[in-house]
């Protein structure tokens, strides 16, 4: 059984249990586990895994369109030596100051291999599904695309200092906010584009037409071997903690003024099927 399988049954003995977080009487709230095998590459720092573990927290949190107020996590490591607790502590706070809320706490305990697993918790009364696109709407991005490939390639070439610069995202809180009254349907690209509009696109029914140019990050040139690679790591690598929504035509045409948010557009909401360019856009990304 794979992850979204296992999620997908979950979801049937777990209602509650939401799309990106959980919505229960006007709290958001959501919880991640991170591992030092999987998430973490050689080099990573202390300040960046605090940072990087409670911002996958608050990403979840921006993509329901609620507002920080809180966040936990849980540490567990093989030894404990105070500079490495207290730069996990740095970074887990320095994103919560960036993204809103405040980070208040957690626990500590023994473990064979670095794992840390943290809690986000948020308002929102009207928070935003991933049920409500449709079509004729038209789908957006925040940021770009590929980031976190660039900070793996950086990883691996030793060159640790920017790559942590790179790794350190910031959650979409803000825009996720602003973006409540007016999307339609949202969440976040934490498992790479592609398969974030499978997702939307089965939980609302409909399909995605998108259209080329996509927003890359620019950087994936520096790592890049030819547009092939680049349309890999930016449609499918996933980990950039993006905002995917669906808008109305109305609000897309007056978001400068309505929703000050920064955003690309990327293509239309459809009656059926996920498109790139007018070929099939495979439905594979990152999987735990």
């Amino acid at each position: 059984m794979d992850e979204l399988e296992a999620l997908g049954r979950l979801a049937e003995i777990v209602p509650a249990g939401g799309d990106d977080a959980a919505a229960v009487n006007g709290l958001v709230i959501t919880t991640d586990m991170l591992h030092e095998q999987t998430d973490f590459p050689t080099g990573t720092t202390q300040y960046t895994a605090g940072w990087r573990a409670v911002g996958a927290s608050l990403s979840d949190l921006a993509a329901m369109g609620a507002d920080p107020v809180a966040a936990v996590a849980a540490y567990g490591a093989p030894t404990f030596e105070w500079e490495s607790v207290g730069d996990f502590v740095d970074g887990a706070q320095s994103v919560c100051s960036l993204a809103g809320g405040e980070y208040v706490g957690g626990d500590l305990d023994s473990h064979g291999e670095f794992t840390v697993a943290t809690t986000a918790v948020g308002r929102a009364e009207n928070p935003v599904p991933r049920t409500g696109a449709s079509p004729g709407d038209a789908v957006c991005v925040t940021g770009t695309l590929g980031r976190s490939a660039v900070a793996l390639e950086l990883f691996e070439r030793g060159d640790s200092e920017r790559a942590n610069e790179v790794f350190r995202f910031e959650p979409r809180t803000t825009a996720g906010a602003r973006l409540r009254e007016k999307a339609t349907a949202m969440m976040d690209s934490s498992d790479g584009l592609a398969r974030s509009l499978h997702q939307l696109a089965a939980a609302s029914d409909c399909g995605f037409a998108l259209e080329s140019p996509l927003p890359f990050d620019e950087h994936l040139d520096e790592i890049i071997d030819g547009p092939e690679q680049r349309r890999e790591y930016g449609l499918f690598f996933g980990e950039d903690f993006e905002l995917v929504c669906t808008l109305p035509e109305a609000a897309v045409a007056d978001r400068s003024a309505a929703l000050a948010v920064p955003l690309t557009r990327i293509g239309t909401v459809t009656e059926g099927g996920v498109t790139l360019d007018g070929e099939p856009l495979e439905n594979r990304g990152y999987s735990h």
